[in-house]
Parts: C-alpha cells; sequence; structure tokens
C-alpha cells in the first residue's frame, strides 16, 4: 500500500477532483439541452430528499473510518484497520438496505406532499439504488483515507465520472420522448449506474491490495518475523461500534443540519417563488438553473477545497496525536493558501465575463445576473471546507456543527423574506446563499483561532484581493478591446487567457506561490527543482 505525503495526497485528489469536475460540465451543458432548464429543475428537487438519506446512512462515518484507521496504522495494528473495515461496513449495509426499503415504500408520499412538484416521482425511484452503493463506497473510501492512499478514491471517482456521464446524457435521450418526467429520470439512472461502477472499482482496488499483502507474507517459518514480546488486546466490535459513533454521530449532525438545509432551501424556495407570483413549471426552471447550472460552475475551484479537506484529517489527527501544533498550523496555513489562489482567479473569470460565459456554456445569458451576484463571494465556499475539516479532525465536530446549524437558519429566514417578495424572487434565495457562506465561514475560522490559537496571515489576503482586481481590470480591458468581437468563444479565451497568465506572474511576484513550493509537485516537481536551481 503507498502511503502519500499531505502535499502529495492532496495533489492526487486535486487531479481527480479538477478533472471531474471538467468532465462534469459535458452534463451540465448538454443536459439542458436535451431536457430543458424544467427538466434540470426535477432532477434537481429529488436530489436534497436524496442527500438527507444519505447523510443519515454514511454521514461521518468516512471520517470516522478515516481517523481511526489513520491512528491504528500510526500504532502499527494492521489488523485493527481491517476490523474497523468490517465493522463499518456492516453497518452502513444494514442502514443502507433499511432506507431503501423505505424510500422505495414512501416514494409517492414525497413526491405528492412534500416536495413541491409531484412530476419529480419517476426520478426519486430511479435514485433509490443508489443509497446502498453509495453506502458501501463511502466506507471503502473513507478505509483507503485513513492509510493516508488517494490513490483508490481519486481513481474510482474518475471512473465513475465518465460512466455517469456517458449513461445520464444516453439515457435521458431515450427516455425524453416520455416526457420531461422520465427524461429526468432517465438521468438520475445513468448517475445511478456511474456510482455502481465506481464501487466496483473500489473493490477490485480493495481485492487487489489484500493480493499484495499476501505475497509479502512470510512463506516459512524461518522467513517469519518474531512475535513481539508484549501482545496487546485486539479491539471488540463493541469497542470499535462505540469509537465510530462518538466520532460519526456529531459529524453527521453537522452534515445533517447542512442536508436538511437543502431540503428546505428546495422546499421554501418553490414555495416562496409560489407566493411571489411565479407559476410552479417557472419555479422549478428557475431553481434549476440555480442549482444545476450556476452553482456547480461557483464550485468548479471546489475540487481544490475538497482535496484539501479529505487530506487535511489524518493529517491533523496525525499532528494533533502528537500534540505537534506547529504542524497544524503550518497544514492549515498551506490549505487556506492553497484554497484562495486557486479560486480567485475563477471568481474573476465569473464574475466579469459572466453574461459570455452563460452564453457560452448554457446558450442562456438570463441566468448570468445570478452568477455576477454570487461569484465575488465564492472565496468563502472555498476555504469553508478546509476549516470544517480542521475542527472536524481535532475533535470539534460539534462546534462545526453549531456553526452550521446558525448558518442554515439565517439562509431559511432570508430565504422566506425575500424570495417571497416579487421584487427579488429567485435573487432573494441567491442573496440567503450568499450570506449562509459567509456567515458559516466567519464562524469556521473564529472557532479554529479560539482552539488552537491559529493566526490567519492577513498579508497573505491583502495580496489576493490586490492580484484579483489587477487580473479583472486585465480581463475586462481584453474582453473589450481584444480583435476577435465577431467570434465570441474566442473572444472570451483569449481575454481569460490574458487575465490567467497576469494573475500567475503577479502570484509569483508577491510571493503568494514560491519556486519552492512547485517542487512539492508530483512529477513535475523535480523539473522546477532543476530549473530553480540553475
Amino acid at each position: 500500500m503507498n502511503k502519500q505525503s499531505f502535499i502529495k495526497g492532496t495533489l492526487i485528489l486535486l487531479a481527480a477532483g479538477i478533472l471531474n469536475r471538467l468532465l462534469g460540465f459535458i452534463p451540465r451543458i448538454a443536459l439542458p439541452r436535451i431536457i430543458g432548464p424544467e427538466g434540470v429543475g426535477i432532477y434537481q428537487l429529488g436530489y436534497p430528499f436524496f442527500i438527507v438519506l444519505v447523510t443519515i446512512i454514511t454521514g461521518g462515518i468516512p471520517l470516522a473510518i478515516a481517523k481511526m484507521v489513520a491512528e491504528a496504522e500510526g500504532a502499527g495494528k494492521q489488523d485493527a484497520s481491517k476490523q474497523i473495515l468490517h465493522v463499518s461496513l456492516m453497518l452502513t449495509l444494514i442502514a443502507g438496505t433499511l432506507f431503501t426499503g423505505l424510500s422505495l415504500l414512501l416514494a409517492p408520499w414525497v413526491t405528492g406532499v412534500l416536495l413541491p412538484d409531484e412530476r419529480v416521482y419517476q426520478t426519486f425511484i430511479s435514485m433509490t439504488p443508489m443509497l446502498i452503493i453509495i453506502a458501501v463506497s463511502s466506507v471503502y473510501r473513507g478505509y483507503f483515507q485513513g492509510k493516508q492512499n488517494m490513490i483508490p478514491s481519486a481513481s474510482s471517482s474518475v471512473i465513475e465520472t465518465i460512466v455517469r456521464i456517458i449513461c445520464m446524457l444516453w439515457f435521458a435521450h431515450l427516455l425524453m420522448p416520455k416526457g420531461i418526467a422520465y427524461g429526468a429520470a432517465g438521468a438520475m439512472l445513468g448517475t445511478a449506474v456511474g456510482e455502481l461502477i465506481g464501487m466496483i472499482a473500489l473493490l477490485l482496488q480493495y481485492s487487489g491490495e489484500g493480493r499484495r499483502t499476501n505475497k509479502l507474507m512470510p512463506r516459512s517459518p524461518q522467513e517469519a518475523i518474531p512475535a513481539p514480546i508484549v501482545k496487546e488486546t485486539p479491539p471488540t466490535n463493541k469497542g470499535i461500534l462505540k469509537r465510530l459513533f462518538g466520532i460519526a454521530l456529531p459529524v453527521t449532525g453537522g452534515k445533517m443540519v447542512g442536508s436538511f438545509s437543502y431540503l428546505l432551501e428546495t422546499i421554501l424556495t418553490n414555495r416562496s417563488l409560489a407566493m411571489a407570483g411565479i407559476a410552479t413549471s417557472v419555479a422549478t426552471a428557475q431553481y434549476g438553473a440555480l442549482q444545476g447550472m450556476i452553482i456547480p460552475l461557483l464550485l468548479l475551484p471546489g475540487a481544490l477545497t475538497v482535496s484539501l479537506a479529505i487530506s487535511l484529517v489524518p493529517s491533523l489527527s496525525e499532528a494533533a496525536a502528537r500534540n505537534d501544533r506547529a504542524t497544524i498550523h503550518k497544514r492549515m496555513n498551506q490549505s487556506l493558501r492553497l484554497a484562495l489562489v486557486s479560486g480567485a482567479p475563477f471568481a474573476i473569470l465569473m464574475f466579469v465575463l459572466a453574461e459570455p460565459l452563460c452564453l457560452l456554456l448554457y446558450d442562456n445569458s438570463e441566468i448570468s445576473d445570478m452568477l455576477k451576484i454570487m461569484a465575488p463571494f465564492a472565496l468563502f465556499l472555498y476555504v469553508q471546507s478546509p476549516l470544517q475539516a480542521a475542527l472536524q479532525a481535532l475533535d470539534r465536530p460539534g462546534r462545526a456543527l453549531l456553526n452550521t446549524l446558525v448558518g442554515a437558519i439565517i439562509k431559511m429566514s432570508l430565504i422566506v423574506y425575500l424570495a417571497s417578495n416579487p421584487a427579488f424572487g429567485i435573487k432573494g434565495a441567491v442573496i440567503a446563499i450568499i450570506v449562509n457562506s459567509i456567515a458559516v465561514t466567519l464562524l469556521h475560522g473564529f472557532s479554529l483561532s479560539r482552539l488552537i490559537g491559529f493566526r490567519f496571515r492577513l498579508l497573505d489576503y491583502v495580496k489576493i484581493g490586490a492580484v484579483m482586481i489587477i487580473m479583472g481590470a486585465c480581463v475586462l480591458y481584453g474582453y473589450k478591446h481584444l480583435p476577435f468581437a465577431s467570434l465570441p468563444w474566442l473572444q472570451f479565451l483569449a481575454s481569460a487567457t490574458v487575465g490567467v497568465m497576469v494573475y500567475l506572474i503577479v502570484i509569483f511576484m508577491t510571493r503568494l506561490v514560491t519556486p519552492r513550493d512547485l517542487e512539492r509537485v508530483p512529477v513535475v516537481g523535480s523539473w522546477f527543482s532543476r530549473l530553480s536551481r540553475r
């Protein structure tokens, strides 16, 4: 089993995450052209309830497994790691089977009464089998992450994405002649197939790990490694479950707040838009544009923040076990700087070029106002994941839960107040989401500062703000003055390229990124090292 360093593990997940996000835009662009914004809205309406069920089944289990396995591996207890995996797998399989049955049984009531559009029924039925698949996949991902081997998670996610894209577009196209509801259901069915193939990829890699371990085992008594004099009592299943629940339940609580917030956001947004006098079909289309087109675009740089959050948990857990505060502070500053430096150019491009971007991607410039409003505040989302992961890794999931709950209450209140006002409409929901992201991020940062005395490097944030302004001015100037106005896509690419090049030059000049940072990058790091020495 290959164990990677914090930076290398993060970059492996980042590479997979970026590839997944880029591939993910194929259905984001193609699906609205197949089933329309209203079909995308139906597809999105069923997802929040599904996320709630996934959270109940898995919740904090992957994080708890990663933490427990990292601790066991650090102590050299490989048998304990396997036992943790088996106990967790049994737990999630039972929960997944139970909730799959309940979901199928209650599907008519959920889609007819709870959700705001009964056409979501077919989509809801199509997504239900994914509960068991995701339950199994989450356990194995947590296990590999605990071993600080990010390759299985990264490779399986890429395989899952490729299969999902092919199947969801194909199935949506096949079922669209039966109506929008069936087209959306076809897309969801394709997603389920992708999850299944991703799970199989994880299982194959785990099986390969077992074969490699057997080859390394001594073949004869003469080759056997002497047993230690002192034998530690192996953990009992009851003990593992107790520890698992002790870590997972607070994390699950925090995720439940987010999941229920997402579900309530879906219901309240559509109900509030109806109160504002907007027809159900129009409200569904507007919500589909927000959740299915705009927010995925904003979260494109989230590939890095998710990678950082996943890698932070075992890394900070090990450092905390050694009471190594210097490493904790170092990892946090690395994570926040990477999140901001990588996310800033995306935020600028989405703000300055919102209208041409929406027109090129979705053939719809009317939704660009939502993107333009949200883009500057996306930076809060990019740093939120590492901050929350740090609180969880440092055994403060309850604090992360409270912060998320406060943000959810604020968001729900603003949605009801603003989205029901005809003067705001869907923009009221946009404002509520922005305020929520700012509030939760600031609360996480304050909590971390109080917990470990962490101090944010304010000069880095001032530098990033200045670099963003410079890049934004260059992008705007390029879009207005470069001689490609007759070819909008070329005008967009040229101005974006100019802006990114200026951004890269300035972040090196301000030392937000240094040659030493590049030397740590896998594969190309050695090349940068030789270049810097010359």
